[in-house]
């Protein structure tokens, strides 16, 4: 076993760490009832955790193997990556906090600092980034256990044995010093995140699991609260969350007009790139003062009373379909055919833990997963793997682009036999070429030759085949091709901010050169590219 929490010990606290909140991470749900009864703090710890992890994945994958090196990055590498993943995959006020814990953690360790140092500055970090700490939470338990490990010596193990225990009696004593922790009779969610991440650092530095002294938190619901304890729920109407570039002065001043319009204020990170959370009445306020600091981006905004709304737990189906959706038209339109949907945004594509949570969500005991994304495989694939060891059964279509995933659906039978209809799903979608028109930001080489800012490419199965200087012309080359191999359906999906009059144009131009071929367009709202194109 590791004697100092080097490269090697740093990935497998990660995976393991990622491995407890899954398994942790309903129970978790269950007792979160401050600062908001949203149910979702173990959710977000796991996502959070999940970045930080295929993080530090990436900088493994970049170092060779023996003999040209040793497989093995540099600590200081690693620990970073940590940190990085983590403040940009960081979701909701639990996700933020543990982001600055790991960001404190990797400012000691990436120096071969000491351990109880690294958790002594984790607990500084995070009491900083929260615009008003509150006693009886995670940052309660961050710093016991800081304490526990500065006044334990040894070898890291030890350290990280003590930092555990400390982190939970300090855990076990969070009802007596918050009032609605007291009330429904539940520990701090965020809290007992923490201790789930600290278990998992004991057995990474081990091998052996942690020992637990003292009570071990009792999952309880919320449902089982007292109805009082939902009064602290009361607050603003909006979670803002959203990364930030921006100077440390700008910053100073965001926090400042941030504390004046909302609560549960928590700004981390450094370095040029924040992420910032905050509840607020006033959204897009949040969000102006966002822009007037610096370049906000993936923002993401919550509406608590519409989540706190939300349908009850609907009677298990036997099977569903979870679809991966480029936009907001194609949301509505894989959801009408009875699918669950989850939303990849341009430039932000759905972790692992979003997949599950969206197969958990269509409530089935079988269910038919399409990624439309060739970049999804891995991600999917972990998903699978968890949902199926949650006992649900999963099958994965690796549909590749939307339009296959539209072509998978259009024959999707749930009375048949689970096999048979996976079978012609999948027969269905790899039936289905795809082609999808960008547009190029830059200058670069293509297997179609050099293309410039500007020019319009034309993709057909994920190449470039075709440069061209208009959207309409690319287009009906693009089909023209696509075409010469035969085909029967076209189908056409639009951006919203797709020239008007070019789904006519090209519906026509199909008619008109390739007799016996239809044609069925949809408007896929906000999406990355403007056109995609697919053919069976």
């Amino acid at each position: 076993m590791p004697q100092t929490l080097d490269a090697v010990a740093v990935r497998g606290w990660c995976a393991l760490a990622l491995d407890a909140l899954g398994r942790d991470r309903e129970a978790i749900d269950a007792i979160n009832v401050y600062p908001v009864a949203d149910g979702d703090t173990g959710t977000n710890l796991y996502l959070t955790m999940e970045s930080a992890a295929q993080a530090v994945e990436a900088v493994f994958a970049a170092y060779p193997e023996p003999p040209v090196y040793a497989g093995v990055p540099p600590v200081a590498d690693v620990v970073r990556a940590m940190a990085h993943g983590a403040l940009i995959g960081a979701r909701g006020n639990s996700g933020t906090i543990l982001a600055q814990l790991l960001r404190g953690m990797a400012e000691v360790l990436q120096d071969d600092g000491d351990l109880a140092v690294a958790l002594q500055r984790a607990a500084s970090a995070a009491y900083l980034a929260v615009a008003h700490p509150v006693e009886g939470t995670v940052l309660t338990v961050a710093t016991a256990a800081a304490e526990a490990a500065r006044q334990a010596s040894g070898i890291p193990a030890v350290v990280a044995q003590a930092a555990y225990t400390g982190a939970r009696d300090a855990l076990d004593a969070t009802p007596s010093q918050l009032a609605a922790l007291g009330r429904a009779g539940v520990v701090d969610a965020g809290g007992r995140g923490l201790v789930t991440v600290l278990g998992a650092l004991v057995q990474a530095l081990s091998g052996e699991a942690p020992v637990a002294r003292g009570r071990a938190p009792v999952p309880v619901t919320v449902e089982d609260c007292p109805a009082e304890a939902e009064a602290d729920a009361a607050g603003p109407a909006f979670e803002v969350i959203f990364l930030l570039e921006a100077d440390d002065a700008a910053v100073d001043r965001l926090r400042t007009r941030l504390d004046r319009l909302g609560d549960s204020l928590v700004v981390v990170g450094g370095d040029g790139l924040w992420n910032v959370h905050v509840h607020v009445d006033d959204a897009g306020a949040a969000v102006e003062a966002g822009v007037e600091a610096g370049r906000p981006y993936r923002i993401r905004i919550t509406h608590f009373e519409q989540q706190a709304a939300a349908e009850p737990p609907k009677e298990q189906v036997q099977r569903a379909v979870v679809a991966v959706v480029p936009g907001e038209g194609l949301a509505g339109l894989c959801a009408e055919a009875g699918a669950t949907t989850v939303l990849a945004r341009p430039g932000e594509p759905p972790a692992s833990g979003e997949l599950v949570e969206a197969i958990r969500r269509a409530h089935a005991r079988e269910v038919v997963l399409l990624p439309n994304d060739a970049e999804l495989r891995h991600t999917a694939a972990a998903a699978v793997e968890q949902a199926r060891a949650e006992g649900i059964r999963v099958a994965l279509i690796p549909t590749r682009a939307a339009v296959q995933g539209i072509a998978a659906l259009a024959v999707h039978a749930p009375d048949r036999r689970f096999d048979e209809d996976v079978v012609a799903m999948t027969s269905a979608a790899g039936a289905t070429r795809h082609a999808e028109l960008a547009v190029a930001e830059r200058q670069s080489w293509t297997m179609a030759g050099v293309c410039q800012a500007g020019d319009v490419l034309g993709l057909i199965d994920g190449d470039v085949v075709v440069i061209g200087q208009d959207l309409a012309g690319t287009a009906r080359t693009v089909l023209d091709r696509m075409l010469a191999a035969g085909g029967e359906l076209v189908t056409l999906v639009l951006a919203a901010d797709a020239p008007p009059g070019l789904a006519d144009m090209l519906e026509s131009h199909v008619g008109k050169a390739h007799l016996a071929v239809d044609t069925v367009v949809y408007e896929g709202g906000r999406q990355g590219v403007p056109l995609l194109i697919g053919v069976e």
